[in-house]
């Protein structure tokens, strides 16, 4: 059977560039592919250090980008936002790559930090990667570069900041881009992120969190934030573009299996432990068609889709009726309800797997008048069944067979007992007992298809 691969990014004290990059490795990603990468990155002021951590007595993954004095990043220099003691020591088995400058791109030590999205793209370009992760870093950029435009009031291409330009922010996000491709994940899973509260500094003075580029971000990609009432920045910009990147749902599967479980250490000291954890969990097929725990080996999960409608004509909820069928609902019916100040209506429910939801609900809003449509996931039991065909006096009638494991119950296809009553000229009606006597006699009965 075949299995889904998910990676599942619990942010609970937010996410960053490092923590990320430092979680993957953990959860699996091939450290020497890593630093073989980065060491073609064509820039220089720049040493990779990967270590074991403690935090709150956890042990810890930690990926450092170490920037010489003349490099130095104070967005990013913990030191001078929270002080020397907050910085965290590191313990043995560091691994370390040194960059030395292959294409001379500055000219100056201090022209990186006045990089543009094009002089990053260029760099990206020239680091010897795979496409997959090259592309994903470009995506990863380009969201913070967006963002960080629409925070200064200025154009993607035109923005010249700190953030974008710093060689460690480069680091970080082809370090998470070569991690995430060489885990071949299938999905990526971050149902939300912790954020802090307060200020913090910045190169720009004392802003609020979250920062403005992150407060783009997550409000331009929908992601769910929940404050804390701790002080402090738990979601970086580069953590936040990561995320907008490469999330692709914000559920969690019903039930899975942790096949490897990777922590990220931060750089920052608050209440609560700076980490990130990724768990690389698998689903099989049956889970993903949303298979319930019901103890029966036929039951699922089935969508229920309803809205109240007062002001269509039967010609129009009769027509929807037979696109919502063509679209793939399982079921639809009009029930007669009063409404507010005394008005009669119609209750419409449609039953739909999750995959038609979208589809469905497009076509009620397009096609009625409705404002809302209220959704409900239900679980259901379902008796086995298959479609046979018995011979029949009038020619092979085709029905359906239910299994209640102690008992068969035969039903008679109405298509097809239809198309043997207009053939043969006879009532529908007795067309149906003649099935039914067949059935009854012990006929035999062939089986078809699977319904």
């Amino acid at each position: 059977m075949a299995k889904k691969k998910t990676l599942y990014w619990e942010c609970s004290s937010g996410i960053s560039g490092d923590m990320a990059v430092a979680s993957l490795l953990d959860a699996g990603a091939d450290e020497k592919v890593l630093l073989e990468v980065l060491k073609t990155i064509p820039a220089h002021g720049f040493d990779i250090k990967i270590s074991r951590v403690s935090k709150s007595g956890l042990d810890c993954c930690d990926f450092n980008v170490e920037l010489d004095k003349d490099h130095e990043n104070h967005d990013h220099d913990m030191e001078y936002l929270f002080g020397h003691d907050h910085i965290h020591s590191h313990e043995h088995m560091e691994e370390h790559v040194y960059n030395e400058d292959h294409t001379h791109l500055q000219e100056d030590t201090h022209h990186h930090e006045h990089r543009n999205l094009a002089d990053v793209i260029a760099i990206i370009d020239k680091t010897h990667m795979t496409e997959n992760a090259r592309a994903l870093a470009v995506k990863i950029f380009t969201i913070l570069a967006q963002a960080e435009a629409k925070a200064h009031g200025t154009d993607i291409n035109h923005v010249h900041f700190h953030e974008v330009g710093a060689i460690d922010s480069i680091a970080d996000i082809i370090a998470v881009s070569v991690c995430l491709d060489n885990l071949a994940v299938d999905d990526v899973c971050i149902p939300s992120m912790n954020e802090g509260c307060g200020t913090v500094r910045c190169q720009h003075g004392i802003l609020p969190v979250p920062v403005p580029a992150v407060a783009n971000i997550i409000a331009e990609y929908g992601i769910a934030v929940n404050q804390m009432d701790i002080k402090g920045e738990f979601i970086t910009p580069t953590g936040a573009a990561v995320a907008a990147a490469v999330r692709t749902t914000d559920r969690l599967p019903d039930k899975y299996i942790i096949k490897k479980i990777g922590i990220g250490a931060g750089k920052r000291t608050y209440e609560r432990p700076s980490i990130l954890r990724a768990m690389i969990i698998e689903t099989d097929a049956e889970s993903e068609r949303g298979k319930a725990n019901t103890g029966c080996e036929e039951a699922d999960y089935i969508y229920k889709l309803e809205s109240n409608i007062d002001d269509c004509t039967g010609e129009i909820l009769g027509y929807v009726m037979d696109l919502l069928y063509n679209a793939g609902a399982r079921e639809v019916n009009y029930m007669p309800v009063f409404m507010k100040k005394n008005r009669p209506g119609w209750l419409i429910t449609v039953i739909c797997k999750e995959e038609n939801i979208k589809t469905l609900e497009n076509i009620i809003f397009a096609e009625t008048t409705t404002i809302g449509i209220r959704r409900q996931k239900m679980e259901r039991t379902i008796l086995k069944r298959e479609i046979s065909e018995i011979a029949t006096p009038l020619g092979n009638a085709v029905v359906k067979v239910c299994d209640s494991g102690d008992s068969k119950v035969f039903y008679p296809e109405y298509e097809s007992a239809a198309a043997i009553a207009k053939k043969n000229n006879v009532p529908l009606k007795e067309v149906y007992d003649i099935i039914k006597r067949e059935i009854n006699s012990g006929g035999q009965c062939g089986k078809k298809e699977k319904d």
